[in-house]
């Protein structure tokens, strides 16, 4: 017995009493100096936004967050974030609920149902989407999904649930919170989507082969293993998808028309936080215009920083739940 006892002290510290060597204490120095950078890194960004924020902070305060007008003239500036958040809320969650079946559908057949020689193929040409420029889909959600959406989409959803505030009489012009919606959701879609097909490969082929064994439909073996085994998975990715929606500025400034009043018709013109900072930070009249454009882009950084806080939280509430520790334990 004590034998096994020093057997699992020393499997426990398997690096206690060895030779230190150059090689390690250069890898410790410059791992732990890549932490530290990036740690630093975040802490500068976000002082720097703080300070160019500090203006603003100190005349409007919290209440900032709340209000809804923004009015830049100078002698009767005034100035909040309400309806930019409200756009940023309505676009990344309806984007996020359109992109989610869609992302964790597409996972699944490339995944269990898809023809092995479709596979490859159909893998590559999700993730190219994800490379494409934001620019570039923005000038296609103008020039095509725009126009197409204005004369075929709205004016059906209108006339089949007109009687939900979210879809009022569509706008004459081509901008609106609806297209980029729709941008938005092809923005998250791969991202999602690769995210979720790693998971599902990462499933055990042993026990998917078990239930089907057990003579479980493959949609009983989706749902009864795949989904429980990869679910914390599927939820971060979900809000890591939603921070990328929350944060994107040049395709949705294209698309979106730009508003300051909370409209809850998604076919008026609107704006996001990050739209708003993209479309008039450059134009911007005065310091107090600046700084509160900068308090708009401090709320959007704590949004980010809380989903991917969510994300972790969510990843490791399943892990305990699974029983495994951070070591990698049960």
């Amino acid at each position: 017995m004590a034998s096994i006892d020093t057997t699992s002290e020393s499997a426990r510290r398997p690096f206690e009493g060895r030779r230190v060597h150059l090689g390690d204490v250069v890898l410790q120095g410059v791992a732990g100096a890549a932490a530290a950078g990036a740690t630093a890194l975040v802490l500068l960004i976000a002082w720097k936004v703080v300070d160019g924020a500090r203006p603003s902070i100190s005349k409007f305060g919290i209440s900032f967050v709340w209000h809804d007008v923004w009015n830049p003239v100078v002698g009767r500036e005034a100035y909040g974030a309400a309806s930019f958040l409200f756009g940023t809320a309505i676009t990344s969650f309806v984007a996020l609920l359109l992109a989610a079946p869609l992302a964790i559908g597409i996972a699944l057949f490339l995944t269990e149902l898809a023809p092995r020689v479709l596979r490859g193929p159909v893998t590559s040409l999700v993730e190219t989407l994800a490379a494409i420029p934001s620019v570039v889909v923005g000038l296609w959600g103008i020039l095509v999904l725009g126009p197409a959406l204005r004369s075929h989409v709205e004016p059906w959803l209108h006339s089949a649930l007109g009687w939900i505030p979210l879809f009022g009489p569509p706008s004459s012009a081509g901008a609106s919170i609806f297209t980029a919606i729709v941008v938005l959701t092809i923005m998250i879609l791969p991202i999602v989507s690769s995210i979720s097909r790693e998971l599902f490969l990462g499933v055990p082929a042993e026990l998917k082969e078990g239930a089907l064994a057990l003579g479980t439909t493959r949609w009983e073996m989706v749902r009864g293993v795949v989904f429980p085994y990869a679910r914390g998975g599927i939820a971060a990715a979900l809000i890591l998808g939603l921070g990328r929606a929350m944060g994107e500025a040049i395709a949705v400034t294209q698309v979106i028309g730009g508003g300051t009043t909370i409209s809850w018709n998604l076919f008026n013109q609107g704006d996001t936080l990050a739209s708003k900072i993209a479309a008039e930070y450059q134009g911007a009249t005065s310091n107090l215009d600046v700084a509160s454009l900068i308090y708009l882009g401090l709320i959007l950084l704590v949004l980010s920083l809380g989903a991917n806080i969510a994300a972790q939280w969510i990843v490791r509430g399943v892990a305990r739940r699974h029983g495994v520790t951070r070591g990698g334990r049960a």
